[in-house]
């Protein structure tokens, strides 16, 4: 019995233009609440993006936010992970090396940028990190008073597959880069993903792993399609996450997903 549906939201439950079947799925989610399953949104993003997508009911969804490092249910915080502060330059110093075209440290009460971004550079942040604030020098991120857990790299095309090989290297043990979707690449702190997130609300609500489904697309997915019983990769997924799941759905642009979530509510979903 699945007793808790869990999404990413990039290229898994939003569409292309990012928006998704607002009145269908909040219909969706009161059936799920009815039959006493769990909505949770698990995603990269930062937890402010992610709550901006469910105006009207995101007190009533956990958000697995940040690849686990902070968990919010509705508005209330949970869990967050930290960083060590000391190990902050070194890791800049070893992201330097790759020429990423963005940064982006990722904190529990903002994101940090460097502010010599381009207007344009800082518009397209903002968007995935509604509170971001821009900073003159990002080793002085230190001097914040907020949780750091987590840096959000992109790099241009030709460059990504050899960071991201580059980066498994230079930045054990602090960090894992894990890929989040087109040329972007997420440091997560060892242990700190998407299934770590679920398996804290598992305990939470006492749902094991068997009882879980997933939505994923992306590398920062596999964890999360790999531990629960009933993973569904999306028609657009990448390979490796393809060969995780248990399950195929539609792509992010039809509305197979919300069918799936339907047809599990509804008892007509094929075990």
């Amino acid at each position: 019995m699945i007793k808790l549906i869990a999404v990413d939201m990039d290229g898994t439950f939003l569409n292309d233009q990012k928006n998704y079947n607002r009145p269908r799925f909040k219909k969706l989610l009161r059936q799920m609440q009815q039959q006493h399953i769990h909505f949770v949104v698990a995603s990269g993003n930062q937890y402010f993006q992610l709550r901006s997508f469910f105006p009207d009911n995101y007190q009533d969804i956990a958000f697995v936010s940040e690849n686990g490092a902070n968990i919010v249910l509705g508005e209330k915080p949970f869990y967050n992970a930290e960083l060590d502060r000391s190990a902050i330059p070194a890791i800049l110093e070893s992201i330097k090396q790759t020429d990423p075209s963005a940064l982006i440290i990722c904190g529990k009460n903002s994101a940090y940028i460097a502010d010599s971004i381009s207007d344009e550079g800082f518009e397209y942040a903002s968007f995935y990190y509604p509170k971001i604030k821009k900073i003159s020098d990002l080793n002085m991120v230190t001097q914040e008073n907020d949780a750091l857990f987590k840096f959000a790299l992109s790099y241009s095309p030709d460059n990504m597959p050899m960071a991201l090989e580059a980066l498994k290297e230079k930045l054990v043990p602090w960090l894992i880069p894990v890929t989040s979707g087109h040329e972007d690449i997420d440091l997560i702190i060892p242990g700190v993903h998407k299934f770590s997130g679920l398996h804290r609300l598992g305990e939470l609500w006492q749902i094991k792993p068997e009882e879980m489904m997933a939505f994923g697309d992306s590398g920062n997915d596999l964890e999360m399609l790999e531990n629960v019983k009933y993973s569904c990769a999306m028609a657009n997924a990448s390979e490796p996450v393809q060969a995780a799941a248990n399950y195929s759905v539609g792509s992010n642009n039809t509305e197979d997903l919300l069918d799936t979530i339907q047809q599990v509510c509804q008892g007509t979903f094929l075990y």
